[in-house]
């Protein structure tokens, strides 16, 4: 039986579709030079059925496991990588590459602003504290971005330069902030102003939302580590957890002994019959990442025919698979998220509703009917219910059903 989309709502999604044929090709043609990297990869590290088997206990000799990690290392031009189904999302990616490489008495530089929510209680910027890098004597500072939203080189040039900055953290994706999203090229730039005024300083990318979107990723351009989520992009939807470092092969060991404890490190950590999800969503990833860039390409279309705000606009390059749509009132939040849960393969029946999540400082709606639970490289939408009511679209694991539940969301707006 057919979606109830109206003829109106089809029409327009049409009228998207035809003017979107130019951002199409582009992001095929990135998807095209991705995959053949990635193949390229597998061949060179003769990837086997064997390497599928997965490992149980502590997880010792798990040379799939091991293969992966020098896989990912090879594809975003790194020294090192660990690739774990032992990180529980992506902020414990990034928590232990800050535990790992910070003392007490050192501080931490966010370049771009403050970062995602979730870290805020890692830092000690919000929440009790407890067991945060404040807690542990290590001090935050934070360069706000300029009056125009971009970064401010001179003020990161400028906050760099005090011996005591042990590191420097450049979040890709732009969060729940309405600052645009960084391609590799700007953090390049941001990367070369730090390195010229310290030295010493590591570099961290907080890479969540921005892996294949690109050609090239930070650790090519002079990032020391990345981090991200294997639910999102790497795991090509088909990963059903875990995450991953990548960069230098001294700092990557710092975070593996966070992850698990001094002494242990890496050593141990079973994949558990998870190791052909993580090779065959690799594999997908490339061309997955290519269907949810579409989606977002032609949701932001979509609504800007229906005269809404979108950032970026569907003219423009993207860096990162999120979409903002400015919705500006809370109902219209709702509706829009109802529209996209409706357009779900699971729970298409659930009506999402604000909830205090933990981590965040303002209830959260979210619509996602995921196969993976949180996976957010499927279609989803979510939005802190705060002004000025912007909801952020990612996701799309075919755009041919992102395209169904963008549509759908369109259409719920409409029927108000």
């Amino acid at each position: 039986m057919p979606l109830q989309i109206s003829d109106r709502v089809r029409a327009l999604g049409a009228q998207a579709q035809d003017a979107l044929s130019e951002q199409f090709a582009r992001i095929d043609a990135i998807a095209e030079y991705n995959t053949q990297k990635v193949l390229s990869a597998f061949q060179t590290h003769k990837v086997a059925e064997s390497m599928f088997q997965g490992t149980t206990g502590y997880g010792y000799d798990d040379l799939g496991r091991e293969t992966l990690g020098a896989i990912y290392a090879d594809l975003f031009g790194a020294e090192d990588a660990m690739v774990r189904i032992n990180f529980v999302n992506g902020t414990h990616a990034i928590s232990s590459a800050l535990y790992g490489v910070l003392r007490p008495g050192d501080v931490l530089v966010s370049a771009i602003g403050a970062p995602y929510d979730t870290l805020q209680g890692v830092i000690g910027i919000t929440g009790d504290g407890n067991g945060s890098l404040k807690e542990f004597g290590i001090t935050y500072r934070q360069v706000d971005l300029t009056p125009e939203n971009t970064p401010d080189l001179p003020g990161i040039a400028q906050a760099v330069q005090d011996p005591a900055v042990k590191a420097v953290l450049i979040q890709r994706s732009r969060g729940y902030a309405t600052r645009a999203s960084l391609s590799v090229a700007r953090i390049g730039e941001i990367c070369q102003v730090i390195r010229s005024h310290n030295p010493h300083v590591y570099i961290l990318v907080d890479n969540c939302y921005g892996e294949f979107v690109e050609t090239t990723e930070p650790t090519q351009v002079g990032a020391d580590l990345i981090m991200g989520s294997l639910i999102k992009n790497p795991g090509g939807g088909l990963a059903p957890m875990g995450g991953y470092v990548a960069g230098r092969r001294d700092l990557v060991e710092c975070a593996a002994t966070r992850m698990t404890v001094p002494g242990i490190g890496r050593e141990c950590g079973a994949s558990l019959g998870n190791n052909r999800a993580l090779y065959q969503g690799l594999f997908l990833a490339p061309h997955t990442v290519a269907q949810a860039t579409k989606t977002a390409v032609f949701a932001a279309k979509v609504m800007e025919l229906l005269g809404y705000r979108t950032d970026p606009m569907s003219q423009e390059i993207r860096h990162d698979i999120i979409q903002m749509i400015h919705l500006e009132t809370p109902e219209a939040v709702e509706r829009f998220c109802h529209g996209i849960q409706s357009g779900a393969p699971v729970d298409s029946y659930v009506t999402p509703v604000p909830w205090d999540m933990p981590g965040y400082d303002c209830p959260v709606i979210m619509a996602a009917g995921a196969f993976i639970q949180g996976a957010s490289i499927e279609l989803s939408a979510d939005a802190p219910m705060r002004p000025p009511y912007t909801v952020y679209l990612q996701g799309g694991l075919t755009y041919e059903s992102g395209k169904l539940g963008i549509l759908l969301a369109a259409d719920a707006l409409l029927r108000k």
